[in-house]
């Protein structure tokens, strides 16, 4: 299959500061990834640097297979759209729309650009907007011109730079449900910059999570939440409890903190010495009796908050700290709902766990 993207061995440097160290990437053709990361891991400069705004210290950056180092970004098959979207104030939505499509040489007809604006403003649906003054329209519908003007001439990849960042939460699914449709629909490849990991989780179909310029893991939504390639995954990607340890010789055996010790399951790859177990919060379950022989530990609420469908705990658990368990409250009786300043045991698969050296 072909890369619409590949990256060979990338860096980027500013003076001594080196933003993207040694990246290899491939993005095949239809794909929605997700470049996922804290701020100043490099996400944004790997998007600029596909666009054209930055080139490459060392190494190559390939679209559809052609090299692009050196090229300006209005001669790639790229388009981009903005944290703010960045439209004309002075023209209405027809008028942005069309605006690249009037600077293309040799030029197109006017027939032909009133055509193909009137074919990206009904897939974006603002099919009876055309006139409207850009002040006129709310966030989600200028985010929407924004998609419709940077998808009019059918790009080969399309940049999207934190394009919800401005918008309420509930427009933003609103809008997270309508980029995966638009996706879907064109065909064309995505890139998405963000540092929410839940839009990155819920849109892309890859994600390309980074920490201090480098690639720290690529899979699929699930591969990355239920099998994290290191700590920084797991505590970036999702919520996570962490539990200082050490490995005994035996492989398998975890002495914690406070002196106990569980069995983990032999763990290939990972040598005895001083370690990290870290559980997701929905993999630890609120028991108010505890179950003989049961693998967990024994606390007390501190603090529960009230989510809906589900309910989220905080349990001091003495010698080991805090823990934040979420409950799915569809599955309990009111009875089984635990108050703070109630103990309780707090049960888990040992085999659903993490563990990772430190």
């Amino acid at each position: 299959m072909q890369n619409d993207i590949e990256f060979r061995s990338v860096t980027k440097s500013y003076g001594a500061v080196t933003a993207v160290s040694d990246v290899d990437l491939q993005v095949p053709k239809g794909a929605f990834l997700a470049l996922l990361g804290p701020s100043g891991c490099g996400k944004t400069t790997c998007l600029r640097m596909i666009g054209g705004f930055e080139q490459p210290t060392s190494g190559t950056v390939l679209i559809s297979g052609r090299e692009m180092n050196g090229i300006a970004p209005y001669h790639r098959p790229v388009n981009m759209v903005f944290q703010h979207y960045a439209l004309f104030p002075h023209l209405n939505v027809e008028q942005n729309v069309a605006y690249g499509l009037r600077q293309m040489r040799p030029r197109l007809a006017a027939s032909e650009i009133a055509s193909k604006v009137a074919g990206a403003l009904e897939m974006v649906r603002l099919g009876g907007f055309a006139q409207r003054r850009v002040h006129e329209l709310s966030g989600g519908q200028q985010q929407r011109v924004a998609l419709a003007r940077a998808i009019v001439n059918k790009p080969a990849v399309l940049l999207l730079d934190e394009p919800m960042a401005a918008l309420d939460r509930k427009l933003r699914t609103a809008m997270q449900i309508e980029l995966q449709t638009l996706q879907r629909e064109l065909g064309i490849t995505f890139v998405l910059v963000t540092h929410d990991q839940e839009e990155a989780l819920s849109m892309a179909d890859a994600v390309c999570v980074m920490n201090a310029g480098r690639i720290s893991q690529l899979g699929t939504p699930q591969q990355v939440y239920d099998h994290p390639a290191d700590l920084f995954v797991a505590d970036f990607v999702g919520k996570t409890n962490r539990v200082a340890a050490r490995l005994e010789a035996d492989g398998k055996t975890l002495r914690l903190a406070d002196g106990s010790a569980i069995d983990v399951g032999a763990r290939p790859g990972l040598v005895n010495g001083d370690a990290i177990l870290a559980i997701r919060p929905e993999a630890m379950r609120i028991d108010l009796h505890g179950k003989p022989g049961a693998t967990g530990f024994h606390g007390t609420v501190t603090n529960r908050i009230f989510l809906g469908s589900a309910a989220e705990y905080s349990v001091a658990v003495p010698g080991l700290g805090d823990f934040l368990i979420t409950a799915d409250r569809r599955t309990l009786r009111e009875g089984e709902l635990a108050e703070p300043g109630q103990a309780v045991f707090l049960g888990f698969d040992p085999t659903a766990a993490h563990l990772f050296p430190v």
